[in-house]
């Protein structure tokens, strides 16, 4: 006798899927280059990258009237004397003040500007952004004569805001830029979203747009900041007391027509270069990142 179960026929088995083909390794050119051929002349270039620092190393830190091409024995006399005898303590806190005051101006400044640049539109937008642009191929020295006739009108040479406000003026054009940039890449629906849950718009750009702008915000403050604190003309030019003088300007002051103080020299340009190092040092990730997607949309 036949049961059901004996007339039903088995499933047939299920194939599997066959995997999707690989993707073919990516062909570089590099790949057949000998390893020697590039590490080669990168080392030849980091070799005449270091001599420099190297070379301002040695005669900060060696005695005076030695010829020893080895720091040794080691002295920090150089340095002592630049910090005491020329002034470069105050010459320092004046830098810090002016880079500082710079940063926080031109941020601010630009975060106002590149908004109204990313988000609104009226007539003479692309004539302003063309303004903006013209204004880099303009050097600074041009502008010596009109801001030191402004700022003795104005009763504010010799004064470090004199300087301050010239180093802003000159940074805002290529900050603003970056800054509207980096705007046009947070998307706009998320400030809709926060004006329909009731926020107004200033609330909605502090709240939800200026936290996603820390990398473009580093970014613009660190150039501002590292172009101030080197710039030389406006501080040159505009501040005439030997407590109201930058590092440059106090670098300046060691050289003269006669004979010049390497060992100071030295001393006092490694006391400049320290902290501009250590801020890019912490900072390196949010500079690369903010100025990459600042230069993304525009």
């Amino acid at each position: 006798m036949i049961t059901k179960e004996a007339t039903e026929v088995a499933p047939a088995p299920v194939a599997a899927a066959p995997e999707p083909p690989r993707p073919a390794k990516r062909h570089r050119a590099w790949d057949e280059v000998p390893r020697w051929q590039i590490y080669l002349p990168l080392g030849i270039y980091l070799i005449f990258t270091l001599i420099p620092f190297y070379w301002i190393l040695l005669f900060a830190l060696r005695p005076a009237g030695s010829t020893s091409l080895v720091p040794w024995p080691m002295t920090f006399e150089h340095f002592e004397k630049v910090w005491t005898e020329r002034s470069f303590g105050t010459y320092f806190g004046n830098s810090v003040l002016v880079g500082l005051a710079t940063l926080v101006m031109t941020t601010v400044v630009a975060l106002a500007g590149g908004y109204a640049l990313a988000r609104f539109d009226f007539k003479i937008k692309r004539a302003f952004m063309l303004g903006l642009l013209c204004s880099q191929f303009v050097p600074g020295a041009l502008l010596l004569v009109p801001l030191f006739e402004i700022f003795a009108e104005l009763q504010m040479i010799n004064s470090l805001g004199s300087v301050i406000i010239a180093e802003t003026v000159f940074q805002l054009p290529l900050s603003m830029i970056l800054i509207s940039n980096f705007i046009k890449n947070v998307p706009y629906s998320l400030e809709e979203a926060a004006w329909v849950d009731g926020c107004d718009r200033f609330r909605s750009f502090r709240i939800i747009v200026l936290p996603l702008l820390r990398p473009g915000l580093i970014a613009v403050g660190s150039f501002a900041f590292v172009h101030s604190w080197n710039h030389f003309l406006f501080a040159l030019m505009f501040l005439n007391n030997q407590d109201k003088q930058t590092i440059p300007v106090g670098l300046n002051t060691l050289m003269s027509a006669d004979s010049v103080d390497l060992g100071a020299l030295a001393a006092g340009g490694i006391i400049a270069a320290v902290p501009v190092v250590i801020v890019f040092a912490f900072i390196q990730k949010w500079l690369i990142t903010g100025f990459s997607a600042g230069a993304v949309k525009g």
